[in-house]
């Protein structure tokens, strides 16, 4: 069921993130329709500088901020506080903040008090970040006269998990998860008008693939504002749970193929992440060539793609692997 009714103006948004990136392109085009805006992140200096971008909107409701560490949930609640003091509802709600660290499942080098220290921080901020916020927020929002939504911001890798970032990938299929139980939930409290969503954003240039340095936008990726356009028109206007957006590189059909192949890996018991196991690379090359209506030696655009690194870690993430 759509929500278009939620988009208007002096209805309110929280967003987590908002300091930049997605975030930050969410807040702008939410303020766009008049609405009213509590923004949070826990850099303080992107979130003052998106204050006066989403100020400078014209026709833009009310702006508040609050520096908020999501990992901690006395922050989230204090937000939550906040919001309810100075608005007394919330029609929108965006979990969305997410960093990446060094983390593959074991280490033959990397001390162990640091291996672990990487996957807590991971874990922390993606997936006890979203739990934080949706567990603070959802009871509020479940019992709300007027319609609202949760709209979490997960990720393709937490989808097919490509090799290579085992604590990204196990946050964002904690995510993912998380927020189908929360989608169930939130569909069975009576007289609830509160909707959630999965949003899987595709190859996006922000501080994670290098924009934060100033680094151009890669051809194959969409800008934050293109990602969030998707969003808002699958979620509000068509009412999707499973929004999994495309980019100059993937469409949706290479994505429904890719999802596909990963979840046979189970119906067939075929070899974990079989997509990457070299005996069955060619196979997955035909199947996704075929998909497409591609000639049966057509291969895949992601096979041997060289992993660049993120920007913040050091360490391949979202644009890096093989287009997930």
């Amino acid at each position: 069921m759509a929500n278009s009714e939620i988009l208007h103006p002096k209805a309110v948004a929280v967003i987590t993130g908002a300091g930049s990136g997605i975030g930050l392109a969410a807040a702008l085009k939410y303020a766009k329709y008049g609405m009213s805006l509590y923004l949070a992140d826990i850099d303080e200096s992107s979130l003052q500088s998106a204050i006066g971008k989403v100020k400078a909107i014209d026709g833009v409701g009310e702006v508040f901020a609050s520096r908020t560490d999501v990992s901690k949930v006395e922050d989230v609640a204090e937000l939550r506080d906040k919001v309810l003091e100075e608005f007394g509802e919330i029609h929108i709600l965006m979990a969305n903040a997410g960093i990446s660290k060094p983390t593959p499942a074991f280490s033959l080098s990397t001390p162990l008090s640091e291996l672990q220290s990487n996957w807590h921080q991971v874990l922390d901020t993606n997936f006890f970040g979203v739990l934080n916020v949706c567990q603070a927020f959802a009871p509020i929002m479940a019992r709300q006269e007027n319609a609202s939504a949760v709209i979490v911001t997960g990720s393709k890798q937490g989808i097919t998990c490509p090799p290579g970032n085992a604590g990204y990938n196990v946050s964002k299929a904690g995510v993912k998860t998380f927020t189908e139980q929360l989608a169930h939930e939130l569909r069975n409290v009576p007289d609830s008008r509160c909707s959630a969503h999965l949003f899987v954003p595709g190859w996006v240039h922000t501080g994670l693939t290098g924009a934060r340095t100033g680094a151009p936008k890669p051809s194959g990726a969409w800008t934050p504002e293109q990602t969030v356009d998707y969003m808002v028109d699958k979620v509000f206007e068509e009412g999707d749970f499973y929004v999994i957006c495309p980019d100059n590189e993937t469409n949706n059909a290479l994505d429904k193929a890719r999802i596909q192949w990963n979840l046979d890996d189970i119906l067939q018991n075929r070899p974990a992440l079989s997509r990457w196991h070299p005996n069955y690379q060619a196979r997955f090359d035909d199947f996704i060539a075929a998909k497409q209506g591609l000639s049966a030696g057509a291969r895949s655009r992601s096979r041997g793609r060289r992993a660049l690194g993120s920007q913040d870690s050091g360490f391949p993430t979202e644009a890096d692997i093989s287009r997930f």
